[in-house]
């Protein structure tokens, strides 16, 4: 299978440098969401002390021409830092550091959902909205051929791999555990992780998260998972069909429940807004998807929310290269906004 030329540099000469001490100079990372949607981009700056809060880090900028977020002919963008987290790879004091995207302009970049995301939040902040997102992903050689299959041929057929043990059926593992502690060490709310129904798929599961935070550590842990697999020389893949054919597409299954639907007799509030989904599929299923959406999914209340007549519901229908902000806040304005039709309703006051 093939793998990056980095990862077999020798990773014992590195270490000897990452050993050195840096005195009290701190990296930060800043991370953002590129011009594709998708993409991740990232690039350090040393800070003179270690910053506590959000507040105390600078805004910064970048060249958009290269990230396919301006012309070249007016290519400053600049990154406004939104969410903070301990730096798993260099780690303490270093930090990574989520950030908005603004244009030349101090306009939201096109590809920066956040923006619109916090601020529909804000607006529902007393009924304590909390997302579960469970982010299913596939890793492949950088040939694009997934990471444990033959060269020539399939593996055998689905089945033994959905929670899987055993080095014929969990394909990967030490590329799993080491972004699980990764996540922890940063601080990310991830709960849990396990082997998917396809070989070399897998999913880890983030949450429950507040509001606007659902959103900013999901996109931390894509990017870690992605650092992880660099680290490893292999490529994580969040595309809802990698391998055509009769195998499993990944998705990315929202739960979500507010403080209503968590207090007894919330099984009502959770059937209501249901009912809302249902009249504006189309409009959900765009958020959910870059691509334009599969019609295979559903809304599902878990049978032990059925038994305790309150809880969550789990909306299947996002995909797995879904932008959680689109997601959050997509479930904010039609169940809680109470927003009908196929369009988002302009709520945010400039």
């Amino acid at each position: 299978m093939a793998t990056s030329t980095s990862s077999k540099l020798n990773k014992a000469v590195k270490q000897q440098y990452m050993d050195l001490p840096q005195g009290d100079k701190v990296q930060a990372m800043y991370i953002w969401i590129d011009g594709s949607g998708e993409g991740l981009r990232c690039k350090t700056r040393t800070l003179d002390s270690e910053p506590k809060t959000i507040e105390e880090l600078p805004e910064w900028n970048f060249d958009g021409s290269s990230t396919y977020q301006s012309e070249g002919s007016n290519s400053d963008m600049y990154l406004i830092p939104a969410a903070m987290f301990r730096d798993p790879f260099r780690k303490d004091p270093n930090k990574l550091v989520l950030c908005e995207v603004l244009k030349y302009n101090h306009k939201p970049a096109e590809t920066n959902l956040r923006h619109t995301c916090k601020q529909i939040m804000s607006m529902v902040e007393n009924n304590h909205p909390w997302f579960g997102m469970e982010q299913e992903y596939t890793i492949l050689g950088t040939d694009g051929h997934p990471f444990g299959w033959p060269s020539n041929g399939f593996p055998g057929p689905q089945g033994p791999y959905y929670c899987g043990v055993g080095a014929d059926k969990a394909y990967g593992r030490d590329i799993v555990e080491a972004h699980y502690r990764a996540c922890m060490y940063a601080g990310v709310d991830i709960c849990g992780t396990n082997a998917e129904v396809m070989p070399a798929q897998w999913e880890f599961q983030v949450g429950p998260s507040e509001g606007i935070n659902m959103g900013d550590h999901l996109w931390v842990a894509r990017f870690i998972l992605h650092r992880v697999c660099e680290d490893f020389g292999v490529v994580v893949s969040f595309d809802p069909k990698p391998i055509t054919g009769n195998w499993n597409g990944a998705g990315c299954h929202t739960n979500f429940s507010t403080k209503e639907m968590r207090e007894e007799g919330g099984l009502k509030i959770i059937e209501e807004s249901i009912e809302r989904l249902a009249k504006r599929h189309m409009y959900h299923i765009r958020a959910y998807d870059p691509k334009g959406g599969l019609d295979n999914a559903s809304i599902r209340i878990p049978r032990s929310v059925g038994q305790d007549k309150k809880g969550y519901f789990e909306d299947r229908r996002p995909a797995a290269n879904c932008d959680p902000y689109s997601v959050t806040e997509a479930l904010v304005r039609t169940c809680l906004l109470k927003e009908q039709g196929e369009e988002p309703t302009d709520q945010i006051r400039a």
